[in-house]
This record gives structure tokens, sequence and C-alpha cells, in this order.
């Protein structure tokens, strides 16, 4: 009984892992280190990701959505999006329980928001770096219509084979963990998504990568050793990164 329930779990994780088509020698295979099966959630997600995320091959929206049902996870890829060839995305942000993650001095505290509301909700999360999710959310009026929330910077991101702008950024696949966690009031959530996530850097990094520090320690640390921007925007930024002022 018991050999024929571990050959049925590797059965169903050779058959995921082609349907996921992440290409991956056996070796280092992630599907052992996802759930068996999807995780039952309330709350659905959007993913809006920027069309150069999907070329990227070490990209944590695949994980993502390998933990979760095909219905509470939905990826959209684009840089613009109206109602006219939306429509679905229109209604759900115009549904008073979506949420939209992204931080800034309008933003609430997510764990306030689920403090208040018992309702299932609808999270949309952009996928992209900083300019880019800053381009999609500034450039569709959709985004602004859902209420806008952030999370508390109380961890670090474990995603290491990636420099992230500053020591509490986190990757799409961290933001959507933290996020069901709160939301669902279920802390193993976090837990289970991030177990594929510290696979693939412990892969990584036993296979030559390197651990990326973010850009704001190594600039704090005197270790960035790239030409500093022309641009006086981008120069700005960094001198806030160093004096740590929230940007």
């Amino acid at each position: 009984m018991a050999r024929q329930l571990t050959d049925n779990l590797l059965t169903s994780a050779q058959s995921r892992c082609e349907i996921e088509m992440w290409d991956r020698p056996q070796k280092v295979c992630l599907c052992p280190f996802l759930p068996v099966h999807p995780l039952k959630v309330s709350t659905c997600l959007y993913i809006i990701q920027h069309p150069a995320e999907e070329s990227r091959v070490l990209r944590t929206v695949p994980l993502l959505a390998a933990c979760l049902p095909p219905d509470k996870c939905k990826i959209l890829v684009g840089r613009r999006f109206n109602e006219d060839r939306y429509p679905e995305l229109a209604t759900v942000c115009r549904n008073p329980n979506t949420l939209i993650l992204y931080p800034g001095a309008e933003a609430t505290n997510l764990e306030e928001v689920a403090v208040m509301s018992s309702s299932p909700s609808v999270m949309i999360i952009i996928d992209g770096t900083w300019s880019q999710a800053k381009d999609i959310f500034y450039k569709n009026a959709l985004f602004r219509l859902p209420k806008q929330v952030q999370l508390k910077p109380s961890i670090s991101s474990q995603y290491v084979i990636r420099t992230q702008p500053t020591n509490t950024c986190l990757s799409t696949l961290e933001c959507a963990a933290v996020a069901l966690s709160i939301l669902e009031k279920n802390k193993t959530i976090q837990e289970t998504i991030l177990h594929p996530l510290q696979a693939l850097c412990s892969f990584q990094l036993q296979h030559g990568a390197q651990i990326h520090h973010s850009k704001e320690h190594l600039l704090k640390n005197g270790l960035y050793d790239k030409p500093m921007p022309k641009n006086k925007r981008k120069l700005r930024r960094m001198e806030l990164l160093v004096n740590n002022v929230k940007i």
C-alpha cells in the first residue's frame, strides 16, 4: 500500500513537471517541493505580468501558480489593460472586495484590511521590476480602482539569486505567500509556497550561482561595482537608498 502511494505521488510529480514545462534536469526538479495537492484558499490572485518577466529563466510566478488551483491564480501578461480588451479584469477591479498590492503613501497595511473584512478577497499583484510595476500601475486607470494595500517590511527576501532594490523588497511569489497567509489567516500557507523557492535558490547556489545582496546593501557597504547612473533622477534614488529613505 505504501509503495503504491509512493508510486502515485512520483507519477503525479513527473506529470506536473511536464505540464509546467520547466525543462529542468530530473535531479534538480522542483516538483517534490510543491504541495501534493493545490492549496485550498478562498482568495483569488490576479498576477499582472510585465512581458519582460515572461522570458526570464528564474522567475517565481510559475512556482506560485503550481501551488494554487488554476482558478485561484490567473496570470495576465501585458503593459496596458483597458476595459474593452479585458472586461473580466475591469469587473474585478470594480469589485469592492478587490485589493491591489502596491506600496505607497495611499496604501493601507494589509493586516488592517484583513482584520476588518471576512469576505473572500481578490488580490491583484504586479509582476516585474520596480520601474516596470510603477509604469503598469500608474498608466492603467483600472488599477487605481481597487483598494491599495501594502505589506509591512517584516521579512527579508529569500530569493537570493536575484538582486533586489532594497533589503525589504520581496519577489512576486514571496509577496503572494505573505499576503495569502494574512488574508486566509493561515501561516502555513506562507511556508508551503516558499518551500519551492527555497529549493530553487539552493539548487542554483549548489551549481555555481552567487548570492545577490540588495542594491541598498551594496551601496551602503561600498560594494556596488557598476558605473553610477548619469541620469539625475536615478542618481537621486541611489542616494535615498544609501540614506535609508523610503522610496
